[in-house]
């Protein structure tokens, strides 16, 4: 007979026919001698009960039901307390003893022999019950490391929404500006991010962002995307400069060809001129007193796919009250049930309605515009949001 493959889990023997032990001992020395079997030995449920706190690798118990102190059914009752579903229970009793046999079945033994016990019946069974504690202990094993996943990515979660802004208004005691964002992972952790930072008194640096794929990996692409941009953004340096000197250490160290669309900018509090950079984005909408209008692109492709690509940087002028609205195309490509596309088309309705509201109100109604075209409907994708409200100085 082939052994089945597992490892050696301990079997506990209940029977208080002392000379059980030493036919049992005979019949399997050779498998006892291989490591394969490893038995245990009580001669009453008390004792049985004793051994599982001394030896916890125990994973079957062939236990008979009539003996002394605490019989086999009582047994079963209080193994099943345990809720061990590593551990089986085999009963053995009299062929005639059909009743308690079916007790015990209904009590959650995994199965049963008859006296006299055949032993290559009982090595069958051993063999059957040690296959399915391996199949329960595996899963089990499963089950753990999905806990863990999730733990581990509930913490990547928490991490990933630290590094990213929280506090609005971010400069309380600049009246010349106002900036509001907010980021809806499709996942645990997501691709998207924003950021912002100011360069010197008089320049904010700005940046959206959208990686490829989701999950883990975009994650970590993420927040090494907007570390890089931070970085080298506060090195006071144009626009165009910072996305080469950025897509040349992307490329470098970009792994499953993933790479990030963004948009940077640089504004001048004081002047109110932009100049940015879009590197394969959606374009920004610019929202100003005369009506709305799409920021130009300015050729750029996305970051991390050709090292010598050369960034060309954009330039315009808001006015006092002008708004820029950035976003990633989570927003228009959300989905309701019949299969549309939330779509640039309503965007630009509601952002032509809301022309006074404060940015936070911009970012916040938008994203309930989105969420009420996909009630329902699982979220595909991240949802991003950035607006800047320039006042200028008085």
């Amino acid at each position: 007979m082939t052994e089945p493959d597992y490892k050696p889990v301990k079997i506990m023997v209940v029977d208080d026919e002392v000379d059980l032990e030493s036919l049992i001992c005979q019949k399997f020395r050779r498998q006892i001698r291989e490591g394969i079997y490893d038995f245990v030995f009580a001669h009453n449920g008390l004792e049985a009960l004793t051994k599982l706190i001394e030896f916890p690798e125990i994973g079957i118990i062939l236990s008979d039901i009539n003996m002394p102190e605490m019989d086999g059914l009582t047994l079963l009752m209080k193994l099943k307390e345990l809720k061990n579903p590593g551990l089986k229970t085999v009963i053995v009793s009299a062929y005639g003893d059909m009743e308690n046999i079916r007790t015990a079945m209904n009590r959650g033994a995994f199965d049963f022999l008859t006296k006299p016990i055949s032993f290559d019946d009982l090595e069958l069974t051993i063999n059957k019950t040690m296959d399915e504690i391996m199949q329960v202990r595996h899963s089990l094993e499963e089950h753990d490391q999905l806990i863990s996943i999730r733990h581990d990515l509930q913490t990547a979660s928490g991490i990933q929404q630290a590094i990213l802004p929280k506090v609005f208004p971010p400069f309380p005691a600049r009246t010349d500006f106002d900036i509001y964002a907010a980021m809806i992972a499709a996942r645990e952790v997501g691709g998207d991010f924003f950021d912002f930072f100011m360069i010197d008194n008089d320049r904010l640096g700005f940046v959206i962002g959208d990686v490829s794929g989701k999950g883990v990996p975009a994650a970590i692409f993420m927040a090494v995307s907007r570390t890089l941009i931070r970085a080298t953004g506060l090195k006071d340096i144009p626009a165009a400069e910072c996305m080469n000197y950025v897509n040349k250490l992307l490329c470098n160290e970009s792994v499953s060809c993933m790479f990030v669309t963004v948009f940077y900018g640089i504004l001048n509090t004081l002047t109110g001129e932009l100049e940015y950079v879009n590197a394969g984005h959606n374009p920004p909408y610019l929202i100003t007193r005369e009506g709305l209008k799409k920021v130009e692109m300015t050729g750029g492709i996305i970051l991390g796919y050709l090292e010598d690509f050369q960034y060309s940087s954009g330039m315009i002028k808001l006015e006092p009250g002008d708004r820029l609205f950035l976003y990633t195309d989570g927003v228009t490509e959300a989905f309701n049930k019949q299969e549309e596309v939330y779509g640039d088309e309503r965007l630009k309705f509601f952002l032509q309605q809301v022309p006074g509201n404060s940015i936070e109100a911009l970012v916040k109604g938008v994203l309930k515009e989105v969420s009420d075209h996909s009630t329902g409907i699982p979220q595909s994708d991240d949802i991003t949001v950035l607006s800047i409200l320039f006042n200028g100085r008085v």
